[in-house]
C-alpha cells in the first residue's frame, strides 16, 4: 500500500532507513517529518549505532507473530511488521521487497526511504532530491536509477 494516510499515528522504521539516512547525513529528515518514530530492539541492533532521542525502541509483544513473520522475511522487517499489527494506524518505512510484499498482504500502510525523501521535498524540509540521490548513488543501497531520475525530473524542476 502506498503511504499518505492522513490518519497515521505511529511511524515504525526498519534498519535500512536509519542506515541509509545516516550514510547521506539525512537522519534529521525523519525527525523533521514525524518528530517521533518507533523501532524494535531487533532493528536497533541491526542499525548498530546509538539511536537519536526521538526514536523509541519498543519490543513486539506477540512473539509468536514475530517468529511467524521471521520465517518469511528478515528479522528486522518481521519485527517492524509485527509491531505494526500492535499499534493503531501505523506507517511502516520498509525498503526490502519481501517485507513490502508481506505488508501488502497484511494491508499495512508503508513507504520507503526514497518515499521519505520525496515527502521531505514536497514539504520543503529539503530543497531538492538530486543532492540526496547523488549521495545514495555513492552507497550500496539498491534503487533503480530510472526511478531516481524520474523523481528528480518531477520534483527538482
Amino acid at each position: 500500500m502506498s503511504s499518505g494516510s492522513p490518519t497515521v499515528s505511529t511511524v515504525i522504521t526498519d534498519a535500512s532507513c536509519f542506515i541509509l539516512l545516516d550514510k547521506i547525513d539525512g537522519l534529521f529528515i525523519l525527525e523533521s517529518l514525524y518528530s517521533f518514530v518507533v523501532t524494535t530492539p531487533e532493528i536497533a541492533a541491526e542499525y548498530g549505532k546509538r539511536l537519536p532521542i526521538w526514536v523509541e525502541v519498543r519490543a513486539v509483544r506477540n512473539r509468536e507473530l514475530l517468529y511467524d513473520y521471521a520465517e518469511r522475511v528478515d528479522i528486522g522487517e518481521a519485527s517492524a511488521i509485527a509491531l505494526a499489527s500492535e499499534v493503531p494506524s501505523p506507517l511502516l518505512i520498509l525498503d526490502d521487497l519481501r517485507g513490502r510484499k508481506l505488508a501488502d498482504r497484511l494491508r499495512l500502510n508503508y513507504t520507503g526511504t526514497v518515499g521519505i525523501l520525496v515527502l521531505a521535498r514536497k514539504r520543503g524540509i529539503i530543497n531538492g532530491l538530486r543532492s540526496h540521490f547523488d549521495r545514495i548513488r555513492a552507497t550500496n543501497f539498491r534503487v533503480p536509477e530510472r526511478l531516481l531520475k524520474a523523481l528528480e525530473e518531477t520534483y527538482d524542476q
